[in-house]
C-alpha cells in the first residue's frame, strides 16, 4: 500500500495514543520498503531492512502498533516470544520456525485475496452444483421449446438459491472427501519435511473418492464454497507468490527479547541456552536461506522488530553481533493518567465503546460520565503504580471490576439506561486500590 510516512502515523493515531515517536521510527521503516521495491532489481539486492529494536514496559503499545501496521498494509505478519526457543540440541522450538510460521501466514493471506478476487467464479460453482440437484437436466432429445421452458425454469431457481427461498431444502450431493493432511511445519529438518509431504500425498491418493450427503441447501453452500475455492484456484501460484510477499514485506515480532539477554544479575545462573538461541538468531535477522514445505525464503529483506522491557537486563547484555542487527532502537513512555484517559476515549473501539457495544445486546444503554472515566483512568495509573506496571492492560482488569456486577443483572436494565459515575467507580475500587495485598491479587 503507497501510504506516506505522515499517513502511517495518522492511521496508528486512531489506535494508539501517544508513543509518537515509534510510530514514526516503524512509519519510515514501511515507506523504506515501499521506497526500495520501486528501484531496479540490482540496487533492490543492496538496501536492507533496519531492524528495530523497541524498549517499554509492557501494556505500552509495542505489539499494537506493529500489529495494526500489518493489518492495514496486509503484509505477513507473525508476533513470537524470544523465549519460548531453545538453542539447537535443547528441547523446544529452534528459531528457524518463525520464519516457517510468518510464510504460512502469508499463504493465508494470498489465499484469502485469491478467494476474493475470484468469488464470482466460485459462487456460479457452487450455485450450478446446487441448481443441478434441484432440477434434473433436460434430455438432449427435448424439443426447443421445451428447452426454452427449461432455460427459464433454470433462470428462476437460480434466483430463488441466490435469494435464500430454497435453504431449508434436503438436497443429496456429492461432496469431494479428499483428505488434506497439513502436518505442523514448524520445527522439523528439510528432510522430515519431505517425508511428511509424501505421507500426505499418500493419504490423499488413499481418500479420492466422492461421498454423498443429504444436505440443507444452506449448508451445501457452505461445503461448496470450500470445495470450488480448492478447485477453482491453482494451489502453486498461491504458494510462490505467498514466498515473495513473505521475503519481501513479512514483518517478525520478536517479542520478550529481554528475556534472553544475559544480565550481570542472571550471569551466575545455568542458562546456557540464552546465549545459544541469540547466536541462533543471528543468521537469520543477518539474511539466511530457509527451507520450508512450501519452498526455500530468503530471510534477507524481512523486517525484524524486536521488543522488550529491559526492566532486569540491558539491551547491552545482547551479544553484540545480535545488538549490530537492530540498528533502529526507540524508546517508548510509560502511560500517564492522562495517557490513560485518552486511550479509553479518543482510540477507535476503545474498551468504553466495546462494553456499550456488549451491553446494548441486553437491551441496556451504557453511559459513562466524564468524571468516572477520569476516576477510571486515575486508579487504574495510580494502580500500576503501587504494583507492577502492565501499562493500558491495567484498563481492562478496573472495567470488568467495575462492571461485572452490572453485566451480570444487565437483562434486568432492558430498554434502560445505566449511568456510571465517579461515586460508583470510587466504590467499586478505592479500597481495592489502597490496599496493597488486595490490589495484587486483585487488580
Amino acid at each position: 500500500m503507497n501510504l506516506t510516512p505522515k499517513e502511517i502515523v495518522e492511521y496508528l493515531d486512531k489506535y494508539v495514543i501517544s508513543q509518537n515517536d515509534a510510530k514514526k521510527t516503524i512509519a519510515l521503516a514501511l515507506r523504506t520498503r515501499y521506497r526500495r521495491m520501486q528501484l531496479d532489481s540490482e540496487m533492490q539486492r543492496e538496501i536492507t531492512p533496519k531492524n528495530i529494536l523497541m524498549i517499554g514496559s509492557t501494556g505500552v503499545g509495542k505489539t499494537e502498533i506493529s500489529r495494526r501496521l500489518a493489518k492495514m498494509m496486509s503484509v505477513p505478519f507473525i508476533k513470537v516470544e524470544a523465549s519460548k526457543y531453545t538453542e539447537v540440541g535443547f528441547v523446544g522450538r529452534d528459531v528457524e520456525s518463525m520464519v516457517r510460521d510468518l510464510v504460512v501466514n502469508s499463504i493465508s493471506i494470498v489465499r484469502a485475496e485469491k478467494e476474493e478476487e475470484n468469488q464470482e467464479k466460485i459462487q456460479n460453482y457452487v450455485l450450478n452444483r446446487i441448481v443441478e440437484k434441484l432440477l434434473p437436466p433436460l434430455l438432449e432429445s427435448a424439443s426447443e421449446s421445451k428447452k426454452e421452458d427449461y432455460k427459464k425454469l433454470l433462470q428462476a431457481m437460480e434466483t430463488k438459491v441466490e435469494s435464500g427461498e430454497m435453504d431449508d431444502k434436503i438436497i443429496e450431493i456429492e461432496i469431494d472427501t479428499n483428505i488434506q493432511v497439513e502436518f505442523a511445519d514448524s520445527n522439523l529438518p528439510p528432510e522430515m519435511l519431505k517425508v511428511q509431504e509424501s505421507f500426505s500425498k499418500v493419504f490423499a491418493q488413499m481418500s479420492k473418492d466422492e461421498k454423498k450427503k443429504e444436505l440443507s441447501v444452506k449448508d451445501a453452500k457452505i461445503m461448496l464454497q470450500a470445495e470450488g475455492a480448492s478447485k477453482l484456484i491453482d494451489a502453486n501460484s498461491i504458494h510462490t507468490q505467498a514466498l515473495k510477499r513473505a521475503e519481501n514485506g513479512g514483518i517478525i515480532f520478536l517479542d520478550e527479547i529481554d528475556k534472553i539477554a544475559l544480565s550481570e544479575k542472571s550471569a551466575g545462573r545455568n542458562d546456557p541456552s540464552k546465549e545459544g538461541v541469540q547466536r541462533d538468531l543471528l543468521p537469520i535477522v543477518e539474511g539466511s536461506s530457509i527451507t520450508t514445505k512450501y519452498g526455500v525464503i530468503n530471510t534477507d529483506h524481512i523486517l525484524f522488530i524486536a521488543a522488550g522491557a529491559f526492566h532486569v537486563s540491558k539491551p547491552s547484555d545482547l551479544i553484540p553481533e545480535l545488538q549490530g542487527r537492530f540498528p533502529l532502537r526507540v524508546e517508548l513512555e510509560s502511560l500517564t493518567e492522562e495517557t490513560l484517559y485518552q486511550i479509553l476515549t479518543q482510540t477507535k473501539n476503545s474498551l468504553l465503546v466495546q462494553y456499550q457495544a456488549l451491553m446494548s445486546v441486553e437491551g441496556m444503554e451504557l453511559i459513562f460520565e466524564d468524571d468516572a472515566v477520569r476516576a477510571i483512568a486515575k486508579l487504574a495509573h495510580r494502580a500500576n503504580e503501587i504494583t507492577e506496571d502492565i501499562g493500558a492492560r491495567r484498563l481492562h482488569t478496573v472495567l470488568e471490576r467495575i462492571l461485572e456486577d452490572i453485566s451480570f443483572i444487565a437483562d434486568e436494565y432492558k430498554d434502560k439506561k445505566f449511568i456510571i459515575t465517579a461515586d460508583l467507580v470510587h466504590e467499586k475500587l478505592d479500597t481495592v486500590v489502597d490496599d496493597d495485598d488486595l490490589s495484587r491479587y486483585i487488580l
